[in-house]
């Protein structure tokens, strides 16, 4: 069971991860450190190319390591289009203005928070599935007794109902955050 709870926590690690670049009118790192910037013939995170630090609750501030990028990184940020920034270089840093959301915007992101949620549950059930087609592959190969089978199961479905429970409570605590205005 430890194997199965380890791998049900990763997943809704994944999921936060996912969650926290979700704009909320607040300017937060996450947003922009993932993207992917041309520099050095390659393509890298902006966050291994920078610092970014919050100014304000509406600004990201972003340093460049190398000054000659700082085009790359501008084009990049221009390029995310779903985060509506309005991006300004000013003496060698990238100033990063996060606009308010509109009432649209946020019913939009309601909408992608309710979506990643869902691929959030999916996760976990697909775990519970594939340790129970285990659970019956060994009943089936006679290494369980029925009593161990079904204990198994009852123990796998309060492990998936408890993971479930969390991605609903982090779900409601983002959608609070996404209307808050």
């Amino acid at each position: 069971m430890e194997e199965i709870r380890q791998k049900m926590t990763k997943a809704l690690e994944l999921l936060l991860n996912e969650l926290a670049t979700l704009k909320t009118g607040r300017a937060s790192p996450v947003m922009v450190e993932k993207i992917m910037v041309e520099a050095y013939e390659t393509r890298m995170p902006l966050e291994e190319l920078t610092t970014i630090s919050t100014p304000s609750p509406n600004q990201l501030l972003i340093t460049p390591f190398d000054q000659t990028i700082i085009k790359n990184i501008e084009r990049a940020l221009a390029m995310e289009r779903n985060l509506g920034l309005s991006v300004i270089v000013d003496e060698g840093v990238i100033r990063v203005n996060i606009p308010p959301l509109t009432e649209e915007r946020r019913q939009e992101f309601i909408k992608i928070l309710n979506q990643k949620l869902e691929a959030g549950r999916i996760m976990i059930r697909q775990l519970r599935h594939d340790k129970m087609a285990e659970s019956k592959r060994n009943f089936e190969a006679k290494q369980l007794n029925e009593d161990e089978k079904f204990r198994q199961e009852q123990d796998l479905q309060k492990l998936t109902d408890e993971f479930i429970q969390k991605i609903e409570e982090i779900g409601k605590a983002k959608e609070a955050e996404l209307l808050a205005i």
